[in-house]
C-alpha cells in the first residue's frame, strides 16, 4: 500500500501540491484528473522523487516492510525509482536505439550505468525483454529503431521498459493524450492488463472522463493542488466534475469540454 499524508509540494510560494492525504491499496488502477496546473503530474513527480516534497511523508507498505520514501537518498532512492516505474507523455525512449534496447534500459538499476551503456545485458533479460514486448504486441518490431514506430507502439515500448524494472508500482502521466483513440485504447489496455495480471499499482493521470470511468477502479479528482473528489467512477458525476474543472453550470469551458468528450476508445 502507497500512503501519502499531508503532502505538499511548494516552487517558492506557491503550492502545487497542497496538503494531499491518500492511501492506494495494493493492485489498484488510480485514475487522476483536473485541468491543466491542478498539481496532477506534480503528485506523481513526488511519489516517485522527481520532486522532493516541501512536508509530509510518503511511505510504501510492502509485506511486513515499509519504505519512508520521502526520506531515501543515493542507492535507496535509486532503487525506488525502478520499483515506482514513470511512463511519460512524450516516451522518453532513445530514438536512434533499437526497441529492445530501449526495453533493457529498464534494467539500469540492477546492472549499472556502464554495463547498460555498452548493452551488457543477460540472456535472461533480453528474454524478458522479448516477452514483456510480446505482451504488449510489439515484438516483431523489436529489432527497429525506436524512432520507426507509431506514437502507440513508442508507447507500449515504454511500457515494456517499465515491466522489465519489475515495479511494485506504475506512475502514467498523461500516457494517452497525444494518441489518436486507436491507440489510446490499446495503451489503456496495455496498462489494465499489467494492473490485473501482474498485480502491479497503477496511478495515471488522464485528460478525459469516459477513459477514467472506463479503466480505472477509483477516480481522484485534483483542484488547485489539492483533492476535491475521491470515489468510484460511477460517483463521478457532470455536476461533480465541473466543480473539479471550476466550470459553472451555465458556462463552458475548452479544457472541461475536452475532458467530458467521449474518446470513443471502446469504438475505435
Amino acid at each position: 500500500m502507497l500512503k501519502l499524508e499531508h503532502v505538499t509540494k511548494k516552487f517558492g510560494d506557491y503550492a502545487a501540491v497542497n496538503d494531499v492525504s491518500i492511501e492506494v491499496p495494493t493492485g489498484q488502477l488510480l485514475g487522476i484528473i483536473g485541468r491543466s496546473g491542478a498539481g496532477k503530474s506534480t503528485l506523481l513527480r513526488s511519489i516517485n522523487r522527481l520532486h522532493d516534497i516541501t512536508a509530509g511523508s510518503i511511505v510504501f507498505e510492502n509485506g511486513e516492510s515499509s519504505i519512508e520514501v520521502d526520506r531515501l537518498k543515493g542507492r535507496a532512492l535509486l532503487e525506488w525509482r525502478a520499483r515506482c516505474a514513470m511512463i511519460f507523455q512524450q516516451f522518453n525512449l532513445v530514438p536512434r536505439l533499437n526497441v529492445i534496447t530501449n526495453v533493457l534500459i529498464g534494467r539500469i538499476n540492477y546492472n549499472g550505468t556502464i554495463s547498460s551503456l555498452f548493452n551488457r545485458f543477460s540472456a535472461a533479460e533480453r528474454a524478458m525483454a522479448v516477452r514483456a514486448l510480446d505482451q504488449l504486441g510489439v515484438s516483431e518490431q523489436c529489432l527497429q529503431r525506436a524512432d520507426t514506430l507509431s506514437g502507440g507502439q513508442q508507447q507500449r515500448v515504454a511500457i515494456a521498459r517499465a515491466l522489465v524494472q519489475e515495479p511494485k508500482i506504475v506512475l502514467a502521466d498523461e500516457p494517452i493524450s497525444s494518441l489518436d483513440p486507436r491507440n489510446a485504447q490499446i495503451v489503456m489496455e496495455a496498462l489494465r492488463t499489467i494492473n490485473k495480471d501482474h498485480g502491479i499499482t497503477v496511478i495515471a493521470n488522464l485528460h478525459t472522463l469516459d477513459t477514467a470511468k472506463m479503466y480505472c477502479d477509483r477516480i481522484i479528482g485534483m483542484k488547485e493542488g489539492s483533492i476535491v473528489f475521491d470515489g468510484l467512477p460511477k460517483k463521478l458525476t457532470e455536476d461533480i466534475a465541473r466543480g473539479i474543472y471550476g466550470v459553472g453550470d451555465d458556462a463552458s469551458d475548452e479544457e472541461f469540454s475536452t475532458a467530458i468528450t467521449s474518446t470513443t476508445l471502446g469504438a475505435a
